[in-house]
């Protein structure tokens, strides 16, 4: 028979073609809906025999969609009454149904063509009813404790670390551990003083702990990380509409937040002249004023300050107040640099290298000898934050599963050890006393000698024994 291009029997055809595609596209959908359901969702036919399932079902199961489809239903999911409804014809709404030891609640629909069942769906609505009871209880906590938010809050602003924590047997740590534990016993003023790097942050978080404030928070705010136009407000808040920008609620400033704890003022010696002043009032009438607010606010909050400059040192210059100072230099609690922790190198290096290889899950079985040697020899003026980060590296960039002296950064592979005698002090004194002397003379021997008043015989006698003769 002949077609004609504007046909009726080619116009036909053509709406049967969008119809199919739009079932196809419809099918489609249906099924990624289906799959990305978090109920596990199954369909049997009046017979009870699987017909369709999504892949959350399946998974639970720990079977294929293959394997499930076309399978009576009672051999697929334990304890099914699916078969039953389709029988009845009575659906089955939020029942409690056990599958693999787990409880969970179901729903069986049965599905109607007429008067007559030819599908059932069921649906599990939680895959374990302890999801449930789980929702249920956090809930209840909310509605019978309004406080629940602030005690979940508090409880993650806590103190990380305890003394337990803080590693090192030597006379120097176990002296700065002694008597921030005795700080921890009151609510004095602490001020931690020492280099970057030592710890300072780890003993605020201990004392913390150790305190009577140890289930409040503890706040920390880096003195040296906010602008000047902002520590005001980060300091102790602002009220609703008190500058542009502002929170409508309004803010909570560090003080507020650490109401019942501790306030850290990191890098102290930070802390600009005109807000020195602020600082030192709410620290005398324990109370604060928010930017923008009418009248102040009390709070309870005990000090742990830390510096790594000499404030005594910024008070004779003018840029630190001395009515601050005496106000957190209360109990000092000075945390050693690591070149006079005794002892206590060769301690950090294991356990933090231990540390790293859990964070990093990097295969090592640890340091080779030679490597030990170097790092016990360098002096470390980054102190425990330099160790930690070479060590880190050298694990990134070994690959024998063992850190080799090839691993460390150059100047710590030329370290040389400390000086265990006198005789060895004395060397190494005179050869770095040389090497400046030749190096002021730009390497002119003669001027050298001259210079550290010895013969020129005897500068060449001692650049052959320190290896300094090229």
């Amino acid at each position: 028979m002949q077609i004609s291009k504007n046909g009726w029997v080619k116009r036909y055809l053509d709406a049967l073609a969008q119809e199919v595609e739009q079932s196809r596209k419809e099918l489609f959908l249906y099924k990624a809906a289906l799959n990305q359901a978090y109920e596990g969702i199954i369909i049997t036919d009046k017979e009870g025999r699987i017909v369709l399932a999504n892949q959350t079902y399946a998974n639970f199961l720990n079977m294929t969609l293959e394997e499930m489809i076309g399978r009576p239903v009672t051999e697929m999911v334990e304890n099914t009454r699916m078969h039953l409804v389709a029988r009845t014809g009575k659906a089955e709404i939020a029942h409690l149904q056990r599958i693999n030891g787990q409880v969970m609640i179901a729903n069986r629909i049965p599905v109607f063509t007429g008067d007559e069942v030819t599908a059932v769906i069921g649906k599990v609505i939680f895959q374990d009813i302890r999801e449930l009871f789980e929702m249920t209880a956090k809930f209840e906590r909310l509605n019978t404790d309004p406080d629940h938010h602030k005690k979940e809050l508090n409880k993650r602003l806590r103190a990380k670390y305890s003394f337990d924590t803080i590693l090192g047997a030597s006379a120097a740590m176990e002296r700065a551990k002694k008597l921030a534990r005795r700080a921890a016993q009151s609510d004095s003023t602490v001020l931690l003083q020492g280099e970057s790097g030592t710890g300072k942050e780890l003993f605020a978080h201990a004392i913390h702990q150790a305190s009577r404030r140890g289930k409040g928070p503890l706040i920390r705010i880096n003195c040296a990380a906010i602008p000047e136009s902002l520590f005001e407000s980060e300091l102790f808040g602002y009220t609703e509409g008190s500058f542009t920008g502002a929170k409508k609620s309004g803010k909570k400033g560090k003080f507020a937040l650490a109401d019942q704890g501790t306030l850290f003022l990191d890098e102290v010696s930070e802390l600009p002249l005109q807000l020195q002043v602020k600082l030192l009032r709410a620290l005398q009438e324990r109370e604060i004023e928010p930017v923008g607010a009418d009248a102040p606010e009390s709070v309870d909050v005990r000090i742990i300050a830390a510096s790594n400059k000499d404030l005594a040192a910024l008070v004779a210059e003018g840029r630190f107040r001395q009515d601050l100072f005496y106000r957190l230099h209360v109990v000092p609690v000075d945390v050693p640099p690591l070149r006079e922790r005794e002892g206590d190198v060769g301690l950090l290096l294991h356990s933090l290298l231990r540390e790293l290889i859990a964070e990093t899950g990097i295969p090592c079985t640890g340091l080779a000898p030679e490597a030990e040697a170097k790092l016990l020899a360098y002096d470390w003026p980054g102190n425990v934050r330099e160790l930690r980060n070479v060590l880190e590296r050298a694990l990134h960039v070994q690959e024998e599963g063992v850190i080799t002296l090839h691993d460390l950064p150059a100047d710590i592979a030329a370290a040389k050890p400390a000086p265990t005698t006198l005789k060895e002090a004395l060397d190494a004194y005179e050869e770095q006393f040389i090497r400046q002397a030749l190096q002021a003379t730009h390497g002119d021997k003669l001027a050298a000698a001259t210079r550290l008043g010895i013969s020129k015989s005897s500068l060449y006698a001692k650049l052959d024994k320190y290896n300094l003769a090229t």
